[in-house]
């Protein structure tokens, strides 16, 4: 079981800076969204990230390498002196240039140190349970949501659901192909164990190859999922987990206050 992760919070943020009048934000959460701040946006008192790691040390997930930008005093100041984690140590990952997903993995290289590690959102919560079932694999993997579960148990709506990368999964468990920004035909007609992506993997050193090599994505970007599909045309596998939400999506500025309002009796303890 690896207890490594990676936390992907080098964003920019474009979504959480776009203005909403009906979202509800205190004055800190404003200034949060106003700086496009996913990891430090104020949920139930404490900033986003807490909980996230939390939620990796009740899965045993111990080292955490949190990808930043080069400017990242705001996060070191917090996690070494303000509020420093107990459960699990948080490094530092410098992303040079926010260049997409791939490459934010591939800054991680070094820190990794050869030994396997999970990749996931810092916009994301997600069930511990899920974590540590993909901690304990064998071989590299991802989780893989049924869409109904995630607008049921969590706070995404069915159109947000429907641009998520849909995983389809092979009758042995496997992944077989992501398709990003499915229609809403292909999310509907998706069955067991087929589902949605949520960007929660586990990797070893085989993946920072591809990351390095994937092409710039439409959107001008080098994106995770293209690494992934480059790396399955080379032969690398990746094992599908069946997972069960809730996940919890911080991506808009509406999200802050219900997540609030769910997280406000969640225990924190990085």
């Amino acid at each position: 079981m690896t207890t490594r992760a990676v936390v992907l919070a080098r964003g920019l943020g474009r979504r959480l800076r776009e203005a909403d009048d009906e979202a509800a934000l205190d004055r800190d959460q404003q200034r949060a969204a106003d700086a496009g701040d996913k990891p430090f946006m104020p949920v139930a008192g404490r900033p986003f990230l807490d909980f996230l790691l939390s939620g990796l040390g009740d899965a045993g997930l111990t080292r955490v390498g949190v990808v930043v930008a080069p400017a990242h005093q705001g996060f070191r100041r917090y996690y070494r002196e303000t509020n420093a984690p107990r459960r699990v140590t948080v490094d530092f990952v410098v992303q040079e240039e926010a260049r997409g997903t791939a490459d934010a993995v591939r800054a991680a290289e070094a820190w990794a140190a050869e030994e396997p590690f999970l990749a996931l959102n810092a916009d994301n919560l997600y069930p511990a349970a899920a974590l540590r079932r993909l901690a304990a694999l064998d071989s590299p993997g991802l989780a893989v949501f049924a869409p109904d579960d995630l607008v049921r148990t969590g706070n995404i709506p069915p159109e947000r659901v429907r641009a998520f990368a849909l995983a389809r999964v092979d009758p042995d468990g496997w992944l077989a192909g992501l398709i990003e920004k499915p229609s809403a035909d292909q999310v509907a007609a998706a069955v067991a164990p087929s589902g949605i992506s949520m960007n929660c993997w586990r990797f070893d050193a085989r993946i920072f190859r591809f990351c390095r090599e994937v092409p710039e994505s439409p959107r001008g970007e080098l994106e995770l999922t293209g690494a992934v599909a480059l790396a399955m045309r080379h032969g690398l596998r990746f094992k599908a987990l069946r997972a069960e939400g809730p996940v919890l999506d911080l991506s808009r500025r509406a999200d802050a206050p219900e997540l609030s309002r769910r997280l406000a009796a969640v225990p924190v303890r990085p």
